[in-house]
């Protein structure tokens, strides 16, 4: 295993890894340009469902770089920055910018794969006349979906299939565990929740569970790809 090394000696920002710092300033750049156009901003780049007047080809990736309020994109970034720097000195820039892509991508094919499910179900209802799996449907095909989430669940499991045992502590609460026990609490909340908020457009509470899901499947399936091709450094 070898860890790239970064000029420290130009300040904090030099300190970070390109990709995890050109991925954080792209964010806050996108969240700024959101502010004063909202409209424009979430119309345009914003993922919305195929059959959606809205949906263009170019939001399964832009979407990842749009967040829904200062907190979203807060833990984001934050969590990019303490485990993708990790992950960019493993492996370089150039394989980390591969996997953070794969497992956002691969996050809004599960999304969007499972609202194709529920789509299919609104459908079928609709034949039968439901008013209400009409209303459904209207709301899934203009509900956006907008943050890197699913690429930081892929983060995050990438850093638990390469330091397993490593000792993670929670701020709230005050909890510490290795961060493979971390990981499967994390997906098995994820699934549960995202199981019990089906019929809401796969979106609890505002949260795109299947989203966070497909990041860390993906992110599963590309590392044990690497491992087997003897690619994974």
């Amino acid at each position: 295993m070898s860890y790239y090394s970064y000029n420290r000696g130009g300040g904090f920002l030099s300190s970070i890894p390109p990709a995890v710092k050109n991925i954080i300033i792209i964010n806050v750049l996108v969240m700024i340009m959101t502010a004063l156009n909202q409209q424009y901003m979430i119309s345009h780049f914003a993922l919305f469902y195929p059959t959606s007047p809205f949906f263009k080809p170019w939001q399964i990736i832009t979407h990842m770089f749009m967040h829904g309020g200062f907190w979203h994109i807060f833990f984001n970034m934050y969590t990019l920055f303490i485990f993708g720097c990790v992950l960019e000195r493993v492996w370089g820039t150039k394989k980390f910018l591969v996997f953070y892509f794969v497992t956002g991508i691969g996050a809004a094919l599960l999304h969007t794969g499972v609202q194709f499910i529920e789509s299919q179900i609104y459908i079928s209802q609709m034949a039968d006349g439901s008013q209400q799996a009409a209303a459904a449907y209207q709301a899934l095909k203009y509900t956006p979906t907008v943050g890197a989430s699913g690429a930081i669940y892929g983060v995050l499991i990438g850093y638990a299939m390469l330091f397993p045992d490593s000792v993670l502590t929670l701020i709230f609460p005050p909890v510490s565990l290795k961060a493979k026990w971390f990981v499967l609490i994390f997906a098995a909340i994820e699934l549960v929740t995202g199981i019990t908020s089906a019929g809401a457009s796969s979106i609890g509470g505002g949260i795109a569970h299947f989203a966070h899901l497909g990041g860390m499947l993906f992110g599963w399936l590309l590392i044990l790809y690497w491992k087997r091709k003897r690619k994974m450094y």
